[in-house]
């Protein structure tokens, strides 16, 4: 009985440390895949076709693919608007205007919504999977508050920071990966929270011949109009800090 219980204890311990080491190597894949994939778009040079200019040297060239083959260009889209959030790589303006531009405002609001939201989900996922343990196990403490209250309010605090413009998309994919914001609040928060100025853009987009630099599209106003959702959006933890503090 002795030996069969030392038999086990030892199996049990290679298959964990199996486990670690597969666990390791996958993790490592992930970075090299994503790494050369980020190293092949700046290399190529791809950024280029992501500007303003060469969307309106394009617009008839995708137009006349798009009326000939219609859901191969949706898929395309989607499939490269995936890749560009996943990757957090630059030019995501650039394809809603190139979203509102073929497929008009409502459905390029549509199409950027689900592509964005499948891509800024990847690359939380990978984030968490690749780095949320090693940044809870060496500041845990540190982040204990933060993560209750991400627990219990982090739809309205995730609200806020899509819908003001102030903070970078692809950073609170990624931050957002690291803490303990669960993965249903994450998808359905930024799917809800990028839909306003999803539509800005895909709607000026729709009109891309009156556009004649990026200031066009987000004015202070609109920016500010943005940042009253935000607040209204924290409405739900104001009126609980404040319960709570009068109770």
């Amino acid at each position: 009985m002795t030996i069969y219980l030392v038999f086990v204890t030892k199996l049990r311990r290679a298959r964990l440390k199996w486990q670690k080491n597969l666990m390791s190597r996958i993790k490592i894949a992930i970075l090299l895949i994503m790494a050369g994939l980020i190293t092949l778009f700046f290399s190529a040079d791809l950024g280029k076709y992501l500007t303003l200019e060469a969307l309106k040297e394009n617009r008839q060239t995708f137009a006349y693919f798009y009326e000939t083959h219609r859901v191969a260009t949706v898929g395309i889209f989607m499939v490269a608007y995936i890749a560009q959030t996943a990757l957090s790589l630059p030019g995501a303006a650039i394809l809603s205007l190139a979203a509102g531009a073929l497929f008009g405002a409502v459905m390029g609001t549509i199409y950027t919504n689900i592509a964005a939201t499948i891509g800024a989900t990847l690359a939380f996922l990978v984030t968490r999977y690749l780095f949320h343990d090693s940044i809870q196990n060496k500041f845990g403490s540190k982040l204990s508050r933060l993560n209750v209250e991400l627990e219990k309010r982090g739809l309205s605090y995730l609200l806020f920071l899509r819908l003001v413009p102030v903070f970078p998309f692809f950073l609170i994919n990624l931050a957002a990966g690291l803490t303990k914001l669960p993965l249903r609040t994450f998808f359905f928060g930024t799917m809800i929270g990028i839909i306003p100025g999803g539509f800005v853009y895909c709607n000026a987009g729709a009109s891309l011949a009156s556009i004649t630099g990026m200031d066009d599209i987000a004015s202070p106003r609109l920016l500010g109009s943005f940042a009253l959702l935000g607040l209204f959006a924290l409405m739900p933890v104001f009126y609980s800090k404040y319960k709570g503090h009068w109770t």
